[in-house]
């Protein structure tokens, strides 16, 4: 007998890029759907904290595969080949098992728009393409050029666009290249920001002994790669405690990635190994702790059309604990941050350096600076103003209504 109560809804959500929980904005959209009554799903790559083939997080299954990690062109036509199959036996695991009724893809890379537009087709699931990274530019902010790569990622992206029943973007920037480049409704496409949960990044004592034994702390957080400007940041530093002389600083860096190896030896070619500290990933409580002991903290992601037009989530993490900022003068980095930034001349590290040392000497300007960011997270950026744009734009998406399914053999009954 019916009870007449309604099935949950339910969600998958597909991601490359990092393993599920310590993707922070996914975890963010998990947690915020299945708090709504969403039955929701993941599948991710493993990562080097997260082995597990399957676990329930929150109430929360999520999927890991294998991933190979690229680092030149060719490689990653393998990862992504590899990913691809992974998600495609993994959706069908679950569309045979749990069950779903829409997709939700978040690049990169551009294909997962295959495994939702063949569910979409044949099954009548509905696709969602979370915008998270602009491929093609960040193909040329990998590799330095364009080419036949970058017109493939081009396509992949519009029929990313085209298969999409909706379209969350991380910005207005990438709201536009949707509209532009992805010829998308304008009505289907929402902003959805990184917002830090302020939950999780809370306000606590400082640490001194992450000084090592120095007056002031300047803190990185995030991938070290290619297009995240490290090198920039380095020469900052010797700039700053060898050129300058100014000894009675200590830079953190907290994060891994594929540079991490090369940016040690980088420090040590530049002389400045006592004054720096490259932690690998940090867990979330050292993570907070380093945050909060910090002085300033420092986005020294390359200029390039990739960074300018997208927003960054460690100035949202820096903002969120009430630190101030010294970064490269892009636009999102501008939108994001305002008055609680300083803006070094592009890719210059000489003036990033004189950045840093203008907020050291001014311990009144950064507590300004450091509260400017703290109420802007709080008032626009924090999680829960975000998380109404993403249930509403999933309103959107469910809100279309099916038609009658037809009885067969069934004739109108004449009046």
């Amino acid at each position: 007998m019916s009870t007449g109560k309604a099935l949950p809804r339910r969600v998958l959500i597909i991601v490359e890029n990092l393993s599920v929980p310590f993707d922070r904005r996914v975890w963010n959209e998990a947690t915020t759907l299945q708090a709504a009554g969403y039955d929701v799903s993941v599948i991710c790559p493993m990562g080097s904290s997260a082995t597990a083939r399957h676990e329930v997080l929150q109430g929360i299954h999520i999927y890991r595969h294998p991933l190979p990690e690229a680092r030149y062109a060719c490689s990653y036509i393998f990862e992504y080949l590899v990913a691809l199959f992974w998600e495609t036996v993994l959706t069908w695991r679950l569309f045979l098992t749990r069950g779903f009724d829409v997709i939700h893809a978040c690049n990169p890379p551009d294909l997962i728009f295959l495994i939702g537009g063949f569910f979409k087709i044949f099954f009548r699931k509905k696709f969602i393409f979370d915008h998270h990274d602009i491929s093609p530019e960040l193909f040329e902010a990998k590799f330095g050029r364009r080419g036949l790569y970058y017109r493939l990622l081009l396509v992949l992206e519009r029929l990313s666009f085209l298969t999409s029943d909706i379209s969350i973007a991380t910005n207005n920037s990438y709201r536009r290249i949707a509209l532009e480049r992805g010829r998308m409704d304008p009505e289907r496409v929402f902003v959805v920001r990184s917002g830090p949960n302020l939950d999780r990044l809370t306000i606590m004592p400082p640490d001194q002994a992450l000084k090592h034994g120095r007056k002031y702390l300047v803190v990185y957080v995030g991938v070290m790669g290619v297009q995240e400007g490290i090198p920039y940041l380095l020469h900052a530093v010797r700039r700053i405690v060898l050129d300058i002389g100014s000894k009675d600083v200590h830079f953190r860096l907290m994060g891994s990635g594929p540079e991490l190896g090369a940016m040690k030896v980088l420090a040590e070619e530049l002389g400045i190994t006592s004054f720096v500290t490259f932690t690998g990933r940090v867990s979330e409580e050292e993570l907070v702790r380093t945050l909060n002991t910090a002085d300033v903290c420092v986005n020294p992601d390359e200029c390039n059309a990739m960074n300018d037009k997208s927003t960054m989530n460690k100035v949202m993490e820096y903002m969120a604990v009430g630190k101030p900022i010294v970064q490269f003068d892009m636009t999102e980095g501008r939108v994001s941050a305002a008055e609680a930034s300083l803006y070094a001349k592009c890719n210059d590290s000489v003036d990033f350096a004189d950045k840093i040392l203008e907020l050291l000497s001014d311990a009144e300007r950064r507590r300004i600076m450091g509260e400017a960011g703290r109420r802007r997270i709080c008032d626009m950026f924090a999680w829960p103003h975000e998380a109404m744009k993403l249930l509403a734009a999933y309103e959107t998406v469910f809100a279309e209504k099916k038609p009658a399914p037809q009885r067969p053999n069934q004739t109108p009954r004449p009046m």
